[in-house]
């Protein structure tokens, strides 16, 4: 059975027990502080689970994408090197919202398992929840009285709290678990052990296919259970894990879901799978890692040096790693693999072939830059070598590859063991520890439990008609981050806009009769509407009024209504290939990110630029439409952007049919004739085939252009009102590069005579030639070639000039060629010695070294230093 059938039995299944089957999540979240990634099934439906949403449906099923790169068994270092573990993955799942419960749940999971999927029963084992003491909670009789009916006995495992009790994290939704467990091993192997005594022990044929989880709980913040309302299942099933088994695999990579991919690896690099175990670890590697890279840009998300960018990055530069370093691919490859990868998948998720050509391009830009990372890290390597004293590269040494060059700990020891030397890996661990303890501390954040007022209702958001408005709070919880003690409060209605969609969340304050509290902040958290104080309202039962911060509110919306007039003017300048990758709106200016692979020519971006204030000029009336059917709003012109998540109804926000339609839930203008100007400040590269502008609008495009035209009469007047300023200015700049020929040639002529003056000082000592002398030149340039000139004329050099670089102290080092082959003197060692008497520092290679330093008065003292050095 191929993997497409395999997905489409099982939807097919749930579907005939009355699921609606609905599409996944993407994989980059855009709402939820928790989390970077969807990291399981579920997280889609977390508002269901916390009681902050109500489900359409009360039972659904879906295959979802997932990811993940840290937690049980996930660590990114391991993945490739087991055979059943990987950074994405497909989790189908099946869920009930107060619904069915665990026999219902059990009977289907059974009956897919062992009647559509024909697994053999013998081979299966299930675990139950063994109770917990200390939690007082119990055996989970329930759950194993109803595997009785479909398994002996003997084959249902009790299972601790650690393996058998799910919790979604440090609070919240929780309960007792069931997994299913295949054993997929020989029969000879069998034999000799029975699988229950693998079980939950990491063997790679003894696994995990299906957890049924039976969410009964909610943690709360003091680690206290209290039962759940209304009692849900969540399941889910890894797509690989299934397959594998399906396909009387041994291993995940060996299935149909893999094996195109590897098969193209082991094609371009020229060798064969499983013949090299080095190798198949990169195919495995490589095959494993662009999905998640792949799926992750499709979704929204590029690679960049913080938050869910960072992850992606160094998933791809780790798959970088592998196939240079073990499959000799010193050019890009990686971004080849994305056609195979979106034909594979195009039926199930088609956002990756839909955007095959931008995902490979931004793979591409990213490998070619690693991969420039690499020879430097390379380089740096070389120096490191160079430097050593004592055949040891240390754990700092190491960890600066690690975080500066990307370089992992397997990668510089294998480099270090081909050159004859070693490294310390016990304090490269160090090293990691301390920056772990380091980004550990700096996201610690504090949650206390919601505390109830009154009836906890969602909260109703009114801001797109009011401003202002009499409110309660409904519940309240602190938060602690960073030291800084915050309090989070929900209302039942409110005109406080919660930061989504790039648009900033509003600010302002809520007062009653007694005290007035600031609202420094307004959130989501998936559904909710959070708005943060930093101190706690003292009664809390009282009516308040919330106010919103008018001002920043309106030039939040000037701005966001121009970047819907923005993204409308690029795709008619530039294309229809122009789509929205990215924005972030506030009061003080909008920043906009798009497809396209090109800069911006200046024509463009004046067309751009006059298109939106021309709309501008014409006060184009809002047209917004809300609880308008998804389709019909795409039937309307409405583009969905890839990576967002659309319910069925949507909010349709157009100015002027025939140009702008978009899907939106931000605050806008009523007319665009409210955003007075709009001016364009930079237009520049993100990422491959991602452009960003960035703007201003009303007062803040006034005072752009009132500036610049202030700076324009200003140099006007100090150029003494010339007629045509731009060839005045042009021939003033000409003038000056003449100069600073003459000049530039002045100081070599300058250098040369120095030179030859030096190298009439040297004398002949201890075999060699020897130069000790205090000098001053116009630029270190100059003192360098002085440096490399005079080692051209002596061969068996030594030189140690202390010299004044524009009035600051610098000592150079330099050793002939023959001299340097003796061993006798090393100048970074002698460079480091000297730099000690200007308060500096510096470094270098054996035969040329410098160091720069503070203190100008301490030359004389090098020159003391270097002939007792020397004469040691």
């Amino acid at each position: 059975m191929d993997s497409g059938s395999v997905r489409r039995k099982f939807l097919d299944f749930f579907a005939s027990k009355g699921h609606a089957i609905v599409p996944s999540a993407p994989l980059v979240l855009k709402n939820d502080p928790t989390l970077l990634f969807t990291n399981s099934g579920m997280v889609q439906f977390k508002d269901f689970f916390l009681g902050n949403a109500t489900s359409k449906y009360p039972r659904v099923a879906d295959t979802q994408k997932c990811l993940r790169v840290s937690g049980k068994h996930n660590d990114l270092e391991e993945v490739g090197i087991d055979t059943y573990h990987h950074t994405m993955f497909e989790m189908l799942g099946n869920w009930s919202f107060g619904d069915y419960f665990k026999k219902e749940a059990i009977a289907w999971a059974w009956e897919l398992l062992t009647e559509i999927y024909q697994l053999p029963k013998e081979r299966l084992y299930v675990t139950v929840f063994e109770g917990d003491k200390k939690e007082n909670l119990n055996f989970d009789k329930e759950a194993h009285d109803h595997w009785k009916q479909f398994i002996p006995a003997d084959r249902i495992l009790n299972g601790n709290k650690k393996d058998n009790f799910w919790e979604m994290g440090e609070m919240g939704p929780c309960g007792p678990c069931s997994e299913i467990h295949i054993d997929l091993r020989s029969e000879e192997e069998v034999s000799r052990q029975p699988g229950k005594e693998l079980v939950n022990g990491d063997h790679p044929q003894v696994v995990e296919i299906w957890n049924l989880v039976f969410m009964e709980f909610n943690r709360k913040a003091d680690g206290t259970l209290e039962k759940l309302p209304a009692q849900h299942v969540d399941t889910g099933m890894g797509f690989e894990r299934l397959c594998m088994a399906i396909q009387k695999k041994t291993s995940n990579y060996d299935t149909d879901i893999f094996s195109p991919l590897i098969d193209f690896i082991a094609g371009a690099a020229h060798v064969q799978y499983k013949h090299d175990e080095r190798k198949d670890i990169a195919m495995r590697v490589i095959a494993d890692h662009v999905r998640a890279v792949s799926f992750a840009i499709a979704d929204g998300q590029l690679p960049s040096n913080t938050g869910a960018g960072y992850v992606i990055r160094r998933i791809l530069r780790r798959a970088v790693r592998y196939g240079f370093t073990f499959l000799n691919f010193k050019e890009p490859f990686i971004y080849k693999l994305v056609p195979v990868l979106g034909d594979q998948l195009k039926d199930v998720f088609p956002e990756l072939e839909k955007q095959r050509e931008y995902v490979s391009k931004v793979i591409l830009e990213e490998e070619s830059s690693f991969l420039r990372t690499l020879e430097k890290g390379l380089k740096r390597l070389d120096n490191i070598e160079e430097e050593l004293m004592d055949k040891m590269v240390s754990g700092e040494q190491a960890f600066e590859l690690y975080d500066t060059f990307g370089f992992p700990l397997d990668l510089t020891s294998l480099i270090a063991r081909e050159r004859g030397f070693a490294v310390d890996e016990q304090g490269f661990k160090i090293e990691m520890e301390k920056q772990k303890a380091r980004s550990k501390a700096a996201a610690t954040k504090e949650t206390g439990d919601w505390i109830l007022i009154g009836e906890d209702l969602k909260p109703e958001f009114i801001g797109y008609e009011y401003l202002d408005s009499e409110i309660k709070v409904t519940k309240y919880r602190k938060i602690k981050q960073k030291n800084k003690e915050l309090v989070q409060l929900v209302f039942d209605r409110t005109p406080f806009y919660a930061e989504s969609g790039g648009q900033v969340g509003d600010t302002g304050f809520i007062e009653s009769a007694d005290e007035k509290i600031w609202i420094i902040d307004t959130k989501k958290e998936n559904e909710l509407i959070v708005h943060i104080a930093e101190k706690l309202p003292e009664n809390l039962t009282t009516v308040f009024r919330a106010v919103v911060d008018r001002r920043k509110r309106e030039l939040s919306m000037n701005n966001h209504s121009a970047t819907h007039l923005l993204h409308a003017a690029l795709r008619q300048v530039l294309g229809r290939h122009v789509e929205q990758k990215g924005s972030l709106v506030n009061d003080k200016v909008l920043r906009f990110d798009f497809s396209h692979y090109a800069a911006m020519t200046s024509d463009e971006i004046q067309k751009v630029e006059d298109i939106v204030n021309e709309k501008i000029r014409e006060n184009i009336r809002l047209d917004e439409k809300r609880n308008v059917p998804i389709e019909k709003a795409k039937s309307m012109g409405a583009m969905a952007l890839f990576g967002e998540k659309y319910g069925d109804f949507v909010r349709v926000i157009t100015f002027d049919p025939k140009f702008s339609v978009e899907l939106c839930g931000g605050t806008h203008v009523a007319a665009t004739g409210h955003i007075g100007l709009f001016k364009i400040t930079s237009e520049s590269s993100v990422a491959a085939g991602v452009r960003r502008i960035e703007a201003i609008t009303a007062e803040g495009a006034e005072h752009y252009v009132r500036e610049a035209l202030h700076v324009l009469e200003e140099v006007r007047t100090l150029l003494k009102n010339p007629k045509d300023i731009v060839t005045t200015t042009r021939n003033l700049l000409e003038e000056k590069h003449a100069l600073e020929k003459k000049v530039e040639l002045f100081q070599q002529e300058q250098a040369n005579q120095l030179k030859d003056d030096l190298a009439k000082k040297a004398v002949k000592s201890n075999g060699y030639h020897l130069i000790i002398e205090k000098i001053s030149v116009s630029n270190a340039e100059s003192l360098k070639n002085i440096a490399y000139g005079l080692r051209n004329q002596f061969d068996d050099l030594l030189l140690i000039l202390a010299a004044e670089v524009e009035n600051k102290p610098q000592v150079t080092v330099m050793i002939g060629e023959k001299l340097a082959q003796t061993n006798k003197y090393h100048a970074g060692n002698l460079v480091k010695e000297l730099a000690k008497e200007i308060d500096g520092g510096g470094g270098g290679q054996p035969f040329f070294a410098t160091a720069g330093g503070k203190n100008l008065s301490g030359l004389n003292a090098v020159l003391e230093k270097a002939r007792k050095l020397i004469s040691k």
